[in-house]
């Protein structure tokens, strides 16, 4: 009998840039843990403490818990953080909310901030952790809120200037990442895998609304990036109820098995947006052509 022995990735480092508490846990999770367990560094930069979210859990929609939401919101983070086993740092800005249409962005809002303000302490945290593969949102955020394509503009941004000593002074000597990421979590593909799977199991599958209802003007990024991740989804899935008010344990979103969905779809998924070493597409692992001493 053979066993699979684990890569090791010690030396290697991973940041992930997201927009709100959660976010880490809903887009590319299991990639974090599949990491962080072989051994990399992995570090979780959220740009704002989603003070302005929602409550979208039915049980806790009740007053007191609107009035503490960025308290818990940081203890969901917290618990997150444990159950990923992932470092992570708030950088400090404050939540834009999802403005109705006509609606004016709050003041000193996350959004609203000039993009060298917005990416000064995100170009500090890359110079202090010196992280060789970043992964961020697509330029419509994944989906366009105002701050996940606010967080793309940033960590665009920190990408390109880490490495430039002239850019960003006093915020620490100049590391230049070697690749930079988009997620893939809206999938198409992915959707239709999980209608397939769950129609097929006799299910009723909410992915089906989500494909009737899919923008045409979505934008489609190649996935070149496909990381086998499956035996972590159960993680995944642990660390995204802890973030209590965020999700509704009991919501179409959560209806899937998970071992359908590990056997329909049991990657997270990937474009490779710039990279600074030979990494041939397609790949299966966000560290391709990366070493830690210097590749």
């Amino acid at each position: 009998m053979t066993t699979s022995v684990r890569p090791s990735r010690t030396g290697l480092r991973l940041m992930a840039v997201h927009a709100h508490p959660d976010d880490e846990s809903s887009k590319g999770a299991a990639t974090l843990v599949k990491y962080t367990r072989e051994g990399a560094g992995v570090l979780v930069c959220t740009m704002t403490g989603g003070e302005r979210g929602d409550v979208l859990n039915p049980r806790l929609d009740r007053p007191e818990v609107w009035a503490e939401l960025p308290e818990r919101r940081r203890r969901e983070m917290a618990r997150a953080r444990e159950i990923l086993g992932v470092d992570q740092r708030f950088l400090g800005f404050t939540d834009s909310g999802l403005p109705k249409d006509g609606e004016e962005l709050p003041e000193g809002c996350f959004a609203r901030q000039p993009l060298q303000t917005a990416a000064r302490p995100l170009v500090e945290a890359m110079r202090a952790f010196r992280p060789h593969v970043v992964v961020t949102y697509d330029e419509n955020g994944g989906y366009p809120h105002p701050d996940h394509i606010k967080t793309n503009q940033v960590a665009v941004e920190a990408f390109e200037a880490a490495g430039d000593a002239a850019r960003y002074p006093g915020t620490g000597e100049a590391w230049q990442p070697r690749k930079l990421y988009y997620t893939c979590a809206f999938n198409k593909e992915y959707f239709e895998a999980i209608d397939t799977a769950m129609s097929g199991a006799g299910l009723d599958s909410p992915a089906r609304a989500v494909l009737d209802n899919w923008p045409d003007a979505w934008p489609t990024w190649e996935a070149t990036t496909r990381v086998e991740c499956a035996e972590y989804f159960p993680v995944r899935r642990a660390a995204l109820l802890a973030h209590e008010t965020q999700v509704d344990p009991d919501g179409p979103e959560l209806s899937c098995p998970l071992e359908l969905e590990a056997a329909a779809w049991p990657t997270e998924d990937y474009h490779l947006v710039a990279s600074h070493v030979p990494s041939p597409l397609p790949e299966d692992d966000l560290f391709a052509g990366v070493s830690a001493d210097g590749g």
